[in-house]
């Protein structure tokens, strides 16, 4: 896989994985303030706690909610209102992720850094390493215990087995349990899931009296009856997925301690002495070794002091009371039902999400027009650079005279350069382009800042994109020629913007207006030889001379708010009028950044996101 795949890869699935992690880790948390609540009941309760805790990390809250959303007896949800969806998402989901698409100055800067762009490679490569390296360390141990399954013989007769079918007809258990002599010193424990086998060791029963060999096999029987070696093998996948997480580890401790003191209880439930319960476990210490596996259920398994006490102190624990079992009903399905119930409500926009819309479910009462510009044959000058202008407002937004390719820059945040696979047509035909919000969408415009309002505009743009032309585009990470916006050694020159409606005037050549801000560009003849600005961020400067000079230009500068500048160079006169700047006009352009504004720019050669096209048509009628 090449670092350009891994890179997409990893911006699809990093916010999920992020999301998923805090939720399952607050789910964690939350069973923990349970299990304090029930620490003085049967442990059962509190193994299931964890448990659950544990296949939370297997099951993401998003898959509850797409089968919310399947469920979803009606498709006229879509009155429900867009705020309420949205609020509920960004709490949700604090690590959100970018529409597939869309494509931010931002993005190009992270990306733009050679470490960060070797990062998702990284940590595949650690994540892989650490799940083979568990795998690994578990499949030794599981060869070693079933070498000695393997090399068992059957025990057909005895007390061992006498008293076994005694304590599986008390547990009501059908099925009998397969009892094997083992020649290893490995203790009694349950081997298998699907078909549970005791491997009890040779020679064990020589020390053990009738009531200590009874204490064990029940143990043993209860251990079979839980199924608590499917238990524990789902929680070890967990762990070779998520090694990295303490949390996981933790978690498995505490599923095979309350296991442990689970079975416990049964067995003094089923009348064992207390204190010949205790001395069985001893003794089989004393003869024996652990189980090097979880799923391999033993009888020695987590803290024995603490153990000893336990089993010893009587009435310890207590069964649930009518409070505490409401209190885990409640728990159990708030857990299950909040996902589903919001998957439900939401199916709508959880549905806009995932594929395109018609506009009119993005913003309310929208009114669009989409037609060839009537400009399109007017030029400057005869030079064949068309006229174009391009507006922002509160109410919607209008374009004149304007390419495709340049409302897919203005769209998605990228430049000409990081446009590929472009059929001629997007650069050379041109189109009017009104979208007019209806008075839903302008009284929720009122409430939005510039910031919000522009996000949403080019949301808007996205989708009449993908509604009109049918555009479909993926994103891919590619080494191009760029520049870098810096702040020169003497300091920035810019001056701070003055009032919002001071626009520059007076100045011919194409008009770019977006939320109080405007910037106007200065032609001679078919070359471009200044440009006039205000109320324009830092960023804004950058993406305009990406376009002046034909490759990116990453902002920074570092330099917040907006300004007020006019800047002035050179035209090269051979240069044609729709080739990028030519040498002689880049240096002059160059040259006049550094001494009127303090910005200089640095070129560089870094992988920057690209913006493939995989089809695209001419617009539909209106």
């Amino acid at each position: 896989m090449t670092p350009a795949n891994l890179s997409a890869m990893w911006r699809e699935i990093a916010p999920s994985l992020g999301n998923h992690l805090w939720q399952s880790t607050l789910f964690a948390v939350a069973a923990g303030l349970l299990t304090l609540i029930l620490r003085k009941n049967h442990a059962r309760a509190r193994y299931w706690l964890w448990m659950a805790a544990s296949v939370k990390f297997l099951i993401p809250f998003s898959l509850l909610v797409d089968i919310g959303g399947l469920l979803s007896w009606s498709r006229n949800y879509a009155t429900v209102k867009a705020p309420l969806y949205f609020a509920i998402e960004q709490v949700s989901q604090p690590f959100p992720q970018s529409a597939a698409a869309a494509i931010s100055p931002s993005t190009s800067l992270l990306a733009s850094a050679s470490l960060l762009h070797l990062l998702p490679g990284v940590l595949a490569t650690a994540w892989l390493c650490g799940f083979a390296a568990v795998l690994f360390t578990w499949c030794v141990r599981w060869r070693r215990v079933s070498a000695a399954r393997r090399e068992a013989a059957p025990l057909l007769e005895g007390r061992e087995v006498r008293a076994l079918r005694r304590l599986e007809s008390i547990a009501g258990m059908r099925t009998p349990i397969e009892i094997v002599l083992s020649g290893t010193s490995l203790e009694p424990g349950i081997f298998g899931v699907a078909r549970p086998v005791l491997m009890w060791p040779e020679g064990i029963s020589e020390h053990l009296e009738d009531a200590h060999l009874e204490a064990i096999l029940a143990h043993e029987v209860w251990h079979v009856r839980r199924r608590d070696n499917l238990a524990a093998a789902i929680h070890m996948v967990v762990e070779a997925l998520f090694w990295f997480h303490p949390l996981v580890w933790w978690l498995g401790a505490r599923l095979v301690e309350e296991r442990e003191r689970a079975c416990d209880e049964e067995v003094v439930e089923l009348g064992s002495e207390r204190r010949v319960y205790a001395e069985s476990i001893l003794k089989v210490c004393e003869f024996c070794v652990g189980s090097p596996l979880a799923c391999v259920s033993g009888v020695t398994g987590s803290d024995l002091k603490k153990r000893m006490v336990y089993i010893m102190t009587e009435h310890l624990a207590r069964k649930l009371n009518f409070a505490k079992k409401l209190l885990l009903s409640t728990a159990g399905v708030l857990a299950l039902a909040l996902p589903l119930v919001f998957g439900v409500l939401n199916a709508p926009q959880i549905r806009a999400q995932e594929q395109p819309q018609n506009l009119a479910a993005i913003v309310p009462d929208v009114q669009v027009s989409i037609k060839p510009s009537e400009l399109s044959t007017q030029t400057y000058a005869g030079s064949g650079v068309h006229l174009l202008k391009m507006m922002y407002s509160p109410t919607g937004f209008r374009a004149a005279n304007a390419s495709l390719e340049t409302i897919m820059q203005e769209a998605y945040g990228v430049q000409a350069s990081q446009i590929a696979n472009a059929p001629e047509w997007i650069k050379t035909a041109a189109y009017d382009v009104d979208i007019e919000a209806g008075n839903k969408a302008n009284d929720a415009g009122r409430e939005e800042s510039p910031e919000q309002r522009r996000a949403r505009g080019q949301r808007v743009l996205q989708e009449l994109l993908a509604d009109r032309f049918h555009l479909q585009v993926h994103q891919e990470s590619r080494e191009i020629p760029s520049y870098a916006l810096v702040v020169a050694e003497d300091g920035s020159k810019l001056q701070p913007a003055k009032t919002a409606d001071s626009a520059p005037s007076g100045v011919n050549g194409p008009e770019r207006r977006f939320m109080g801000a405007s910037m106007r560009m200065k032609f001679d003849g078919s070359q471009a030889v200044g440009m006039e600005a205000h109320n324009i961020s830092a960023s804004d400067l950058a993406s305009q001379l990406s376009r002046q000079l034909g490759s990116v230009v990453v902002d920074k500068t570092g330099l917040g708010g907006n300004y007020d500048f006019k800047l002035n160079w050179t035209s090269d006169a051979g240069q044609k009028p729709d080739a990028p700047a030519s040498e002689a006009s880049t240096a002059s352009l160059l040259t006049a950044l550094q001494e009127q504004l303090g910005l200089k720019l640095e070129p560089q050669k870094a992988p920057m996101e690209v913006l493939v096209i995989d089809h695209v048509e001419r617009p539909t009628e209106n």
